[in-house]
């Protein structure tokens, strides 16, 4: 240590009256005396250093900074203030490589960056070879869809049942994110079957050929469960009891858009199709059909022919039968397209729906003759 003690006199000098320049060129001279000797250094040594490092660092460039981080980052013993410090700066560049490589960082130091930093600190952390649970929990609630899908992607972050219940939600509009998020080896069985049931075919497909042959032979068994089940959601329902019901409010002129939406907030679906299917004059049936497809296109053209708002709109796509959840983004998309809806084009549409009693109806998007209207 007789080099480093050598340089306290100069230290001194460049602390009290030293141009950055003159403390970037110190701060390098240091690094690479310590970055030499650091395989031999005691706690004792390192903590000198630190102390150094921690003088020198104050009011230099982001550049030096971001150099400093860049050679600290993968040794094992490096100094530990220092290191916090560079971590916790605001500049990405400088805090990214710390918090993705250094194992001087402890799990309380990485808890209060990542309830308190950025997205790109996130997105640095969820990179780590190794993240405790409780971390991995703050990220998957803080963190944007690429942290997620980082996270998802990393085998060394330890999920805890109720992350992968959030990245599983947020995997119902990110295919890519379903597709790594399913492929994971500790993946709750239920939250798989989940998440195959919310999956496109083209990530079943993507998981099943990805899997290995016990996964295949599960992906067989959900998937054939979910066919069993659409079959019984595409069996025929009774609206006998709804229809009567919803005749009785028209005759007595009472059947409007606040009954509608008492019967779409409660749940209760043949009521809402019956009475959907009356004020807009097309066939029960028809409307079935439409409340059943995959996309709510159809509800907001039959809510915008009506002349409701927004409101009915998402009460009756949040009635549907078969989903389950409907995702804000997918409610953000819905909106939107909602408002860009002109009541003439609804109308031309329904027009088309009130011509076909007892037919399939092509749901909105579809290439048929109702997304040509």
């Amino acid at each position: 240590m007789r080099a480093a003690q050598s340089l306290i006199p100069e230290l001194e000098e460049i602390v009290q009256h030293g141009s950055p320049r003159r403390r970037a060129q110190a701060l390098r001279r240091i690094t690479t005396l310590f970055l030499d000797g650091a395989g031999a250094f005691s706690e004792e040594h390192i903590s000198l250093f630190d102390d150094v490092f921690n003088l020198l660092i104050h009011e230099i460039e982001s550049k030096a900074r971001e150099e400093l981080s860049h050679r600290l980052a993968p040794v094992g013993n490096a100094p530990k203030r220092v290191v916090r410090r560079l971590a916790k700066d605001d500049d990405i560049a400088v805090a990214g490589p710390i918090l993705q490589q250094s194992r001087r960082l402890a799990d309380h130091d990485l808890l209060e960056i990542a309830e308190t930093k950025s997205q790109a600190h996130l997105l640095a952390i969820s990179s780590r070879s190794g993240i405790a649970e409780k971390i991995t929990s703050v990220l998957v609630r803080r963190g944007d869809q690429d942290v997620a899908r980082s996270v998802a992607e990393n085998r060394g972050a330890k999920l805890s049942s109720d992350s992968f219940t959030a990245l599983v939600s947020k995997a119902e509009d990110d295919d890519a994110l379903a597709e790594t998020v399913g492929l994971r080896p500790d993946i709750p069985p239920a939250l798989f079957r989940d998440l195959l049931l919310r999956a496109t075919a083209v990530v079943q497909k993507r998981l099943f050929a990805s899997a290995t042959p016990d996964t295949q032979s599960e992906i067989r068994s959900v998937l054939a469960r979910v066919t069993s089940e659409i079959n019984v959601k595409a069996a025929p329902r009774d609206f006998s009891q709804a229809q009567r019901m919803v005749a009785g409010l028209s005759q007595q002129g009472r059947l409007d858009e606040e009954h509608l939406l008492e019967f779409a907030k409660a749940r209760r679906y043949e009521e809402t199709v019956v009475a959907l299917a009356e004020i807009c004059k097309v066939p029960v049936e028809v409307v079935d059909r439409l409340m059943t497809g995959e996309r709510p296109d159809p509800i907001l053209i039959l809510c915008k022919s009506a002349g409701w708002g927004w409101p009915t709109a998402r009460a009756i796509i949040a009635a549907r039968l078969g989903h389950k959840a409907n995702s804000s983004q997918g409610l953000d998309a819905a909106f939107s397209n909602f408002e860009r809806l002109t009541a003439a084009t609804a109308a031309r549409v329904i027009r088309f729906w009130q011509m076909r009693p007892r037919t399939a109806a092509t749901p909105v998007g579809d290439k048929g003759p109702a997304a040509r209207a």
